[in-house]
């Protein structure tokens, strides 16, 4: 059916848009009802009041489509976003974004699966790296690996803090074969030529990890409560402090190659937010997660258009 907008010139433009399904007593879609947006869109699912409201499924013309649950013409609720280049997010959506427990397949298999918040990981999360195996189980922040967390390999892990994507502080590597590596990542300052030192630019830094000691296996144990002794008697001492001593710290590298190429790898980037609306949505790429590839909706919004 042709209906008419006006343009930037106050001239009406013909605008062609099509509607088939239910309507209430005031003429509003409502209820089931299939559309095709003037864009090349198109939508099938539930209405309410002439807005997307409830299951449905929403086709771009890019090739990327969306089926879960919509609040008020929003993704809201359960819902799956397949984009075009075949990655896609199964979870919770809250007001067109990604919010809530949701799992995200990316285009080189890579996974990540755990919390959002406001369309980027947030919160505890386990992302997995298709290429090597690994997998980084812990907090992020903003989308960015941030707090404590566990990088597992296949026949070690790294246990420890992570800032900025980049392990921090104390730590340990715990190897298969029944031992473990102490020690601490300290950001060093990454040597420079003449000309670069005279030159004003950022300083970079990168982890180097601090051996400490070796140890054997430590099996981890819950910590109980002690129960206070009645009276204090003569001999009792204090109870035993953590366990310190061993060889002098000596800067080394790792047992593994995880301090540096590996760690390169595992930066994933951000996400851009993704919002529809029903006269349409449109994507844009960006970088994401060892080249993956992301896609944004833009708005680009028009007068809603009844028969």
């Amino acid at each position: 059916m042709d209906t008419y907008q006006l343009c930037d010139l106050g001239l009406m433009v013909p605008v062609t848009q099509e509607y088939e399904g239910e309507r209430n007593e005031a003429g509003e879609r409502h209820g089931h009802g299939k559309a095709r947006l003037p864009n090349g869109d198109t939508y099938e699912g539930k209405y309410e009041h002439g807005k997307r409201h409830g299951q449905g499924t929403y086709k771009f013309k890019s090739g990327a489509r969306y089926i879960g649950e919509y609040v008020k013409n929003k993704k809201h609720g359960q819902g799956t976003f397949i984009y075009p280049d075949g990655s896609r997010y199964e979870g919770e959506w809250a007001d067109d974004l990604r919010h809530g427990h949701g799992v995200y397949y990316y285009v080189n298999n890579d996974s990540y699966t755990g919390e959002w918040f406001a369309h980027q990981r947030h919160g505890q999360g386990t992302y997995f790296y298709a290429e090597t195996g690994s997998k980084y189980v812990g907090t992020w922040v903003n989308g960015q690996q941030k707090g404590t967390a566990e990088l597992i390999h296949l026949n070690h892990r790294y246990q420890g803090k992570f800032l900025n994507k980049n392990p921090v502080g104390p730590g340990k590597y715990v190897f298969d074969i029944g031992c473990e590596q102490h020690g601490e990542y300290r950001l060093t300052d990454v040597e420079r030529g003449e000309e670069e030192e005279e030159a004003e630019t950022l300083v970079t830094v990168i982890p180097k990890w601090k051996v400490t000691k070796i140890t054997e296996l430590a099996l981890w144990t819950p910590t109980l409560p002690q129960e206070q002794p009645a009276a204090d008697g003569p001999g009792q001492g204090e109870a035993p402090g953590a366990e310190g001593g061993g060889e002098p710290a000596e800067e080394v590298q790792p047992l593994t190659d995880v301090s540096e190429g590996e760690l390169d790898s595992m930066q994933p980037g951000e996400e851009e937010g993704d919002t529809s609306r029903e006269d349409g949505e449109e994507f844009r790429y960006d970088s994401l997660d060892q080249g993956n590839v992301s896609f944004e909706e833009e708005e680009v919004r028009q007068p809603e258009l009844l028969d």
